[in-house]
């Protein structure tokens, strides 16, 4: 399998292209089919098997063909190291597009949030998010999910070790119940199945 398998639109291949992105993962050739076609997922990867390729992907695709002036999708992460490694990922997939995405995450400064915050004012199609930060924004009363499409939680077990499933359960309630839910994790205890069950359709 090659990712011209896939059909994405012509401008993410230019992006995989200048990426050396030639032959996809067992997770991504197992996962993007499923997420192309509009099905929720919950998929065990590790780091470094690119899993983070394989929600990306599928979402600029549907993002390219049918763009957003507002928050489309949502990306939910446990550190600020894994919201800027998948921001340095998005602009790199995204490249050939004109998708723009905007990493919320603290330990920055003010002029940060100001950012942070006109981005989310205004819309950006992609959110990567730590649970607080993104909350501290919500609570100020001007993040509009109500055009989301994707809800994607990465490395779940690690937010649900860090005790993060009373933050994302406040941020999951804020959202449109009618969306596309992908739930990554790089262990699957039970505890991730019964969290997975509150999220998934």
């Amino acid at each position: 399998m090659k990712f011209t398998d896939f059909n994405f639109h012509p401008s993410l291949m230019d992006g995989l292209s200048a990426m050396s992105f030639k032959e996809p993962t067992p997770i991504q050739s197992q996962t993007i089919p499923l997420i192309m076609e509009g099905h929720d997922v919950l998929g065990c990867a590790q780091t470094g098997t690119g899993k983070t390729a394989a929600f990306l992907l599928p979402i600029l695709h549907q993002l390219t063909l049918h763009p957003s002036e507002k928050i489309a999708t949502l990306i939910i992460v446990p550190t600020r190291e894994l919201a800027v490694q998948i921001d340095q990922q998005l602009e790199g997939f995204s490249y050939f597009t004109p998708i723009s995405a905007i990493a919320v995450y603290g330990g920055r400064d003010g002029q940060s949030l100001d950012l942070e915050k006109k981005a989310l004012k205004g819309g950006a199609p992609i959110v990567v998010a730590t649970p607080g930060r993104l909350i501290a924004h919500i609570d100020m009363g001007y993040v509009n999910f109500d055009s989301l499409r994707y809800l994607v939680l990465d490395e779940a077990d690690r937010m649900l070790d860090m005790g993060f499933a009373p933050d994302i359960m406040k941020i999951v309630n804020m959202l449109p119940k009618k969306r596309q839910t992908l739930l990554f994790s790089a262990t699957m205890p039970i505890p991730i199945r019964k969290f997975s069950q509150q999220l998934l359709y």
